[in-house]
């Protein structure tokens, strides 16, 4: 099993790249025919999403925009269960499909804010995609319309996720090594 040192803490192979982009793949697919004629806005949320985004992007075929905006509710390993708009998008949302994409979903906390901030601009449709899914860890009760990969609840690192600000850049997704 493939192993890396982020910071002070041990990960293993969880997820390959080769199962990301086919999860991407998947995703992309259904998206094509819900969005079919609808020129999605595409909200990627920073830091943990830009790869996730950038892959999905270059694959989807119709017309779309994408923009950025930047929340925070980590600190280290844990969630702290507040969250903080960091930076906002500035494209037109009303009237608009609206499609969040999200790294992880988790408690689901951060997407809730997100999706009720979005909904102040009167967009036609909000959806919300995620690379990976805690469906153990969810606490929330509204639904995800593009789920890549559910997985268990474990710190995971790798493809845009961090930790402590490390490992976004490792193109596989590593579990935490439990001690």
């Amino acid at each position: 099993m493939q192993k890396v040192k982020v910071k002070d803490k041990d990960f293993e192979l969880f997820i390959s790249e080769n199962q990301i982009q086919k999860a991407i793949d998947d995703v992309v697919e259904k998206m094509q025919t819900d969005l079919k004629d609808k020129n999605p806005l595409f909200i990627a949320i920073l830091n943990g999403a830009f790869m996730f985004a950038s892959d999905l992007f270059k694959k989807y075929s119709g017309d779309c925009q994408i923009s950025f905006v930047k929340y925070a509710s980590y600190s280290g390993t844990q969630t702290t269960g507040q969250v903080i708009t960091l930076i906002g998008s500035n494209e037109q949302v009303t009237g608009r499909t609206v499609v969040i994409l999200e790294d992880i979903v988790d408690s689901g906390i951060t997407m809730e804010q997100v999706v009720k901030d979005i909904k102040v601009f009167n967009p036609l449709d909000v959806k919300i995609a995620t690379l990976l899914f805690k469906p153990d860890a969810f606490i929330k009760n509204y639904s995800i319309d593009y789920v890549g990969i559910s997985i268990p609840n474990d710190f995971i690192v790798g493809y845009g996720l961090d930790y402590d600000g490390y490992g976004r850049n490792l193109k596989d997704i590593y579990k935490i090594v439990s001690s």
